[in-house]
This record gives C-alpha cells, structure tokens and sequence, in this order.
C-alpha cells in the first residue's frame, strides 16, 4: 500500500512516521523547500533542509520526498491521502473526499470504535491521561492519541494503530485548530470541553469564531462541558445530550483549581461509562502530572512550578493561586506574537524577577522590548542554556516559590528532568 503525505508541519511528519512503521511505502511533499525535517530521523539520513531554496527531491526504498513542489501524478496513483489538518474544507480535501482517499476513510476501523474526544484551549493533555488511567483501571483497553502537538503520535497514528487490535475505546486529544478536520476523521461517541482561553488568535482571530467552531463540532453529539463555561446555553442547543462537570472534590495530587476541573471532566465521562466511583478515585489519587505539564519540586527552600504555559489564560490561572519570586518565561515562535501575551500577564502580577529563555524559538530581543514597553521595573535577566536556567533556579532558591513556563515543550521538558534529578538528590 502507498500513501501520499501532503503537507510536512506537526501533523505531517507524524504521519510519515507512523505510515513507515506500519509498513506503508510514502510519497511525501512540502512547497517549502527550506522545511526542517530534521525530526524524522530515517535511517540516519539527515534531513536539515533549512537553508535550501531550490526544490529538489530525495527517494530511498520506501520513502520519496518532493521539497519545493508536488508530484501531482504520484499522488493520483497512491491507494490513500494523508493531508494537513489545517486543508481540510479547502478545495484539494474537497476533491479527495469525493474520490474516498482520504487515509481516515482507506483504513476506517477506528470508527467502529466507542470514541471519546477531549478539546479545548489548556488541559487537554492531563485531562486525557486521567480519563485513560481510570478507564485501564477498569480494565477496558484503550488507544490514546491525536493531537501532535499535545505530545502524542498525530491523528493519522491513532487511525493506523486502531487496525492492528481490537480496542474497547479510542481516546483522542483534539487540537481546537483542527475541530473539522476531526469530526471528519472519527465517529465521536462523547465530547468533553476543557476550556475556551486566548490561544492560537491568529487562526480562531476572535472568541466568538472559535465558539462557532465547537458548535459545529458539538453538533449531534453527548458532551461534557464545565458548569460555569461560556456560551454553554449554545453549546447545549447543538448537542444531542449536554452534561456539566464540577470542580473535583476528593484527594488529587496535582497542583491547581485547574487540575481539579480537568479531574472533574474525567470524572463526569468515566460516571456516565459506568466505571465505579472507587475506581475514579482511585485512579485520581494515584494520578501524576504528565511530562511537560506543571508539575512542583522543592530544591532548598523554594518550590519550584515547572510546566508549558504557553497562552495568557494558563499562565493567569496559576498566578492566581500562588505567589512567585521569580518567573522564568520561554519565547514563542516570531510568527505567533499572540503568545507574547504571557509577558503581559507576568508584568501586571509583579514578580521580583522575569528569566526570558528560548522556549520555541530564540527571540529574547522581542520580549525584552515588550518587558520595557510594558515598563516592567523587575530584573530582567536571561538564559540561553539549561545551565543558565539551573544556575538561576539555584541563586533564587531560598525564595518561597518560582514558576518556570511559557513556550516550548521540548526545552520545558528537559529543564523538569534537570530540576527533578536535583530536588531527589536534595531530598
């Protein structure tokens, strides 16, 4: 079987890798020449193609790159499509839609499973990893995935691996840019919102275009939406069944107001699945914080908030139930000035000290020109490596509490293994 990858951001490179592992043969294409696929690690290949301008293509036995251009006839000739979330509802989809090659439509065992979709602006991540933990406690055999920026394996993955097994439930996080895109690909039994925050503005524009978005998502289905949620009379009047969760009231060893909402959500969906009450509380006392998301660790006399904020919401719901010496701030990509945002929040709750770093991308000048437009009147420092950001952390460590946030994933994740391996030594 040969499937053609059209598309090579997040979701595109994932789906190469999963097409590969699961024995496909791949036609993969990008009109950016320049794309770093350096992350796809083939065969030792190196695939850093950031500084090329001219299209070119590169071809080994199972795999065919095209940079800089498309093979139109290839495409026609491949049994399957995997496309870009963010093409979908564009006229190319259209057209695959029409000739059933879209992958979700080739390989379609998935939407025979019971699906549950987890959506909304923060949260998304740790409230899939409660839901899955309760539910394997109750013995059911889950698949979970989706979102290739929450940190899973890509939608096309979950699509894939649903045909290898018989699986009781499909477990998917759903990216709010890529709402139509999902209720295309699966056969969503439930849903459950999260939230709705400022993020990703530069695709929804306002509030009121993404709340249009859920309800077309939320159309016909059963879903899950906190009790105190926005537009919720909307959101009821497109659902087959609306049910709202509360905050989590028993033992949950995460940090935050926010957690015990995203417990509650677990909670409310694995109640109306049947799983026992013992068994969710059990399973949620149990619960640790997923790599990544914020998690606490004491290193002297500090505690130390580590986890991804990366849009102004998750950033102020933290600061609003603790008080921080320091903030450590990671930069968003040049093209994403929405998310500078964080910086604002952080200058109006007046930590002593703001750290920038690189989170996605190095753009420390840019946020050290919004900290002084801001008239921020703080120190103002910088780390540009892991030791830096350390030796920081060690110099303020006799302080009450430091949070460590903003952009980049990756770069978070590697400073919470530093600061974990430090905090065990110490205690």
């Amino acid at each position: 079987m040969k499937a053609a990858v059209i598309g090579l951001g997040v979701e595109g490179k994932n789906a190469v890798k999963s097409l590969l592992k699961h024995g496909w043969e791949v036609y993969a294409s990008d009109l950016n020449a320049g794309i770093d696929l350096s992350d796809l690690n083939l065969h030792g290949m190196s695939l850093n193609f950031m500084d090329v301008e001219e299209p070119f293509s590169i071809v080994s036995d199972e795999l065919t790159l095209d940079l800089g251009f498309t093979n139109s006839q290839i495409i026609e000739d491949c049994d399957a499509i995997a496309i870009s979330p963010s093409m979908f509802g564009g006229a190319f989809a259209t057209k695959l839609l029409e000739n059933g090659k879209l992958l979700s439509d080739v390989v379609s065992k998935h939407k025979k499973i019971l699906t549950i979709g987890i959506t909304g602006t923060n949260g998304k991540t740790t409230t899939v990893h409660m839901l899955k933990s309760i539910l394997e406690n109750a013995g059911k055999k889950v698949l979970v995935g989706g979102n290739g920026g929450g940190g899973f394996s890509g939608y096309y993955d979950l699509m894939l691996e649903a045909e290898n097994e018989d699986y009781d439930i499909l477990l998917v996080e759903v990216c709010d840019m890529t709402l139509d895109f999902c209720n295309y690909a699966f056969d969503f039994d439930m849903v459950g919102l999260t939230n709705i925050g400022n993020d990703h503005m530069d695709v929804h524009k306002t509030i009121a275009n993404y709340k249009n978005s859920l309800v077309r998502f939320f159309s016909g289905k059963e879903i899950f939406t906190a009790f105190n949620q926005d537009f919720n009379s909307d959101f009821k009047d497109a659902s087959s069944m609306h049910i709202s969760y509360f905050e989590y009231q028993y033992e949950l060893n995460v940090f935050g107001k926010f957690n015990r909402l995203n417990a509650g959500l677990a909670m409310a969906i694995a109640s109306e699945l049947k799983i026992s009450k013992d068994i969710i509380k059990q399973s949620l006392v149990d619960f640790e914080a997923v790599k990544g998301r914020l998690d606490v660790y004491k290193i002297n006399d500090s505690l130390v908030y580590v986890g991804k904020t990366d849009n102004s919401d998750a950033l102020k719901s933290i600061l609003a139930e603790k008080d921080f010496y320091a903030i450590f701030i990671g930069t968003p990509r040049p093209n994403e000035k929405h998310r500078l945002e964080i910086i604002d929040v952080a200058v109006n709750y007046n930590p002593e000290v703001i750290v920038l770093f690189p989170g996605l991308d190095d753009n420390l000048d840019l946020a050290i020109y919004r900290l002084n437009y801001l008239k921020y009147r703080g120190r103002i420092l910088t780390a540009t490596s892991l030791d830096e950001i350390i030796a920081l952390v060690a110099e303020f460590s006799h302080e009450d509490a430091m949070l460590i946030g903003g952009n980049g994933q990756d770069a978070i994740i590697n400073i919470q293994e530093r600061i974990k391996l430090i905090s065990e030594k110490l205690f």
